[in-house]
């Protein structure tokens, strides 16, 4: 899979500074990425269950291949499994997730590009890599922190408000 996060890449983006300093308390985009690549729906009381360093380890671990999406997921049940007594839940996992299609913009973004009063070209968001647009659709979702919204904007060179800079 291209575009998939490599272990030069920064894992963290910095509009989630304030959880990650504080022990990675809450699941970073980098996590949810593997998660659905892998298949598991991992619920935050299971995550804040894991140790730091075990949280550092799925946030670099690789999982690009079809080999270390497998691994990714059988270690992340290895660890979780023994705290909880529960295997983590399983999700389906699509051929073709929104936001890997590059040639539209997922509604749930327009909408919120909407209410934020801002705007993304589809050739910005064809420049976008996989976890960039991964993570502008899981937060235009209803419920989710949207504070970040217009700072992923900001933070992904995306035009906004000039209010909205980090």
């Amino acid at each position: 899979m291209k575009d998939r996060v490599s272990a030069q890449e920064i894992v963290f983006f910095r509009f989630e500074k304030d959880f990650v300093e504080s022990g990675i308390r809450c699941i970073p985009m980098v996590v949810r990425f593997k998660l659905d690549a892998c298949g598991i729906k991992l619920k935050l009381s299971e995550w804040n269950r894991l140790s730091s360093g075990q949280r550092m380890q799925m946030a670099y671990a690789p999982c690009q291949s079809a080999a270390e999406v497998l691994i990714y997921r059988e270690e992340l049940c290895r660890m979780v499994t023994p705290l909880t007594g529960e295997i983590p839940a399983s999700i389906p996992v699509p051929d073709k997730p929104a936001w890997s299609r590059k040639d539209e913009i997922p509604y749930a973004i327009q909408e919120k590009l909407q209410e934020t009063s801002s705007a993304i070209e589809i050739g910005q968001w064809q420049q976008l890599t996989d976890l960039q647009r991964f993570a502008l659709l899981k937060l235009s979702y209803p419920g989710h922190e949207n504070k970040n919204f217009p700072k992923a904007l900001a933070e992904f060179g995306i035009g906004v408000d000039n209010q909205c800079k980090l």
